[in-house]
């Protein structure tokens, strides 16, 4: 091996250690108001996700036609899965007497009401608030679909990645609120 190989090979070396291992994030669920409805079981079906946000990276938002992307911070799970998970956890605490299971879990049954959900955005609008847009359709069994936009703004305390995946854990609890009311209209 020559010398100027072996002078790239340390630096490319050097270059990999250097390299920080970025920090993982999650969301959470969010506490919410209790809906009182009869008992009935709800199957989310796996949520829509912008192909701009499936990726491990966090999406910090996009600037002037420019995607920001935080390459220190990625999700400790994909965000679609993520998604799934908390907020079929938001929706149980927030319709007590239903059962909720997500499509891609281990239950298969006949659901009262099947859940669908296209997440077309959720991250900040510049330097500005977190802004989370879905569309939301809520279909019986033996009915027709009841569809809907949602579009919630959410304030970060600061421009850290822990504080948007708490702001994105907040509005994804507010779009549990909106579902739940939803549903709850649709019986």
């Amino acid at each position: 091996m020559t010398h100027a190989w072996k002078l790239l090979l340390v630096a490319l070396l050097a270059g990999c250690a250097l390299s920080p291992t970025p920090m993982l994030f999650t969301l959470a669920p969010v506490s919410g108001a209790a809906v009182a409805t009869h008992a009935i079981s709800i199957e989310l079906h796996r949520i829509g996700l912008a192909g701009y946000l499936d990726r491990p990276e966090l999406v910090r938002g996009t600037r002037d036609y420019h995607l920001v992307l935080d390459e220190t911070a990625h999700w400790a799970e994909p965000l679609g899965t993520m998604l799934d998970r908390v907020l079929s956890e938001d929706l149980v605490q927030r319709l007590p007497q239903s059962s909720v299971f997500r499509e891609s879990g281990a239950i298969s049954t006949r659901p009262d009401l099947v859940l669908e959900i296209d997440i077309q955005r959720i991250d900040r609008d510049g330097d500005g608030p977190l802004v989370l847009l879905a569309q939301i359709a809520t279909r019986p069994s033996n009915g027709i679909a009841r569809v809907s936009t949602v579009r919630l703004q959410q304030d970060l305390i600061s421009s850290d990645a822990t504080s948007q995946a708490a702001a994105m854990s907040a509005a994804l609890g507010g779009l549990a609120d909106r579902i739940a009311a939803q549903i709850t209209g649709h019986l």
